[in-house]
């Protein structure tokens, strides 16, 4: 009788899901009605979500989605996609590859994959669209190079899974800094390989006078990656602290630096090109130019921003690990084990873990998919001889592949909602770049150095951060 309840209970909230009722609300009610089934105290619900964010760690949270506001905000974003253009745009596709490229720059300050669809497709879909490439394609482009927001450290699903498996969540960020490279470049391959198919692209000439002005013109930007890096790799920052520095570097340059930075410059060539509303190089390609900078009076609104979302997510991780707990009293841990468990070779059970994960992904957003499944599949893998930090790699990749495969694919509601063209339109056009990713997450699996040989363990030296 309970196990039917639970069954139907399950039934009635993938309806509420399918009708677009928020994954929260979702989650919520079959933890409640879950609770009720096995005669569970509700009391408890609320003790789990309190416990479930008084977590120090979590404060990162909300500080890295404050600074990929502020650097939006501030047109650091913006630079360091003309960088990545005047680098790249010399190759077929190379614009929709700079895109790629300002993903992955991107994913190095603000650490979510929301953020990094939103505010680079914000910028480099309307580019795209000057710049000879189908509009699907484009917006695609931009959906699958979100996924490395959560892979390129700093992220915010590492510090989340850092929290529950107990790892340090230093060592996870520096896991995951090679394997999210290899993410972009395999997805600029694929790029480029579609972009040759189809003659899609307008080219520009490679100019390294051009190379290096923008360089210099996103050194801020280059400079708050730098700071997040060093702060954390060499241990003088915490995760939570380097957010915090990291949100505060790019409000400074934001409210202080670029405003006065245009006053020094002002009536200059300089300052009349990025007043420009628009300007044509020689292939006649347009691009928009954004002034750097904002006011402090826009400061408040750009906080309350990142609040809202903050304020989506929190509450989706405290229900989910109410949701994780309730999983484990019905036995789906043990079941779990036992299953996986018994398959018995170290590449059996990675690769149904890796399975279990991505099919998950596709109907569950990355944090309650982290949450449920983490502490439920790291201690099998990690007793079949799989390295804890290879590991978690491994899973998050997963769990990145699944913003971009349908039904949920969350990259694709993002971008939908940013270019306003219909999900089911975007699915065809980001198959070669869930392929590529595939491919990578295979290698990332089958090499665990990829994600180990740039650890450094205590008493050896500058990644000691435990």
């Amino acid at each position: 009788m309970e196990t039917t309840l639970i069954i139907l209970i399950s039934l009635g909230v993938t309806v509420l899901f399918l009708l677009g009722v928020p994954i929260f609300l979702v989650i919520g009610f079959w933890v409640v009605g879950a609770s009720l089934v096995i005669d569970f105290t509700l009391a408890n619900i609320g003790v789990t979500l309190y416990e479930g964010l008084n977590f120090f760690g979590l404060l990162a949270l909300p500080l890295f989605i404050l600074t990929g506001d502020l650097i939006k905000g501030a047109g650091i974003a913006k630079r360091l996609s003309d960088f990545a253009y005047s680098c790249l745009g010399w190759l077929r596709g190379g614009l929709a590859m700079a895109s790629l490229g300002a993903c992955g720059l991107f994913a190095a300050i603000s650490g979510s994959n929301s953020a990094t669809t939103a505010t680079i497709g914000s910028i480099m879909h309307p580019e795209m669209k000057r710049g000879g490439y189908d509009t699907n394609f484009a917006a695609a482009t931009i959906a699958a190079g979100g996924t490395v927001g959560i892979i390129i450290p700093p992220s915010i699903i590492f510090i989340v899974y850092g929290f529950l498996l107990n790892l340090s969540i230093s060592d996870l960020f520096v896991g995951g800094l090679l394997p999210g490279l290899l993410m972009v470049i395999s997805m600029q391959m694929a790029c480029w390989i579609v972009c040759q198919i189809n003659g899609w692209g307008h080219l520009i000439s490679i100019n390294i006078s051009r190379i290096i002005k923008t360089g210099i013109g996103a050194w801020l930007g280059f400079g708050a990656i730098l700071l997040v890096i060093w702060g954390i790799y060499s241990g003088k920052f915490s995760p939570t602290e380097a957010a915090g520095v990291t949100a505060g570097f790019c409000a400074i340059v934001g409210v202080i630096f670029y405003p006065i930075y245009r006053r020094l410059h002002k009536g200059s060539s300089e300052e009349k090109f990025a007043r420009a509303e628009e300007y044509s190089d020689e292939t006649g390609f347009l691009e928009r130019v954004v002034v750097p900078g904002f006011h402090i009076k826009d400061l408040p609104q750009l906080i309350m921003r990142s609040g809202q979302i903050t304020g989506l997510l929190a509450p989706l991780i405290a229900i989910s690990i109410a949701m994780q707990q309730i999983l484990t009293l019905l036995g789906a841990q043990a079941f779990v084990n036992s299953t996986i468990g018994s398959l018995g070779g170290y590449y059996a059970i990675l690769f149904a873990c890796m399975a279990l994960v991505l099919a998950a992904g596709t109907i569950l957003e990355s944090l309650p998919n982290t949450i449920i499944l983490a502490p439920i599949l790291a201690p099998i893998a990690v007793q079949a001889g799989v390295d804890p930090i290879h590991f978690a790699v491994v899973f998050l990749v997963g769990d990145a592949i699944g913003f971009i495969t349908p039904p949920y694919g969350l990259n694709l509601y993002v971008a939908s909602g940013i270019t306003g063209i219909p999900y089911f339109r975007l699915l065809k056009y980001t198959m070669p770049y869930l392929l590529a990713l595939l491919a990578i997450w295979f290698v990332i699996a089958m090499v665990p150095e990829l994600s180990t040989i740039l650890l450094v363990h205590e008493g050896a030296g500058v990644f000691q951060n435990r």
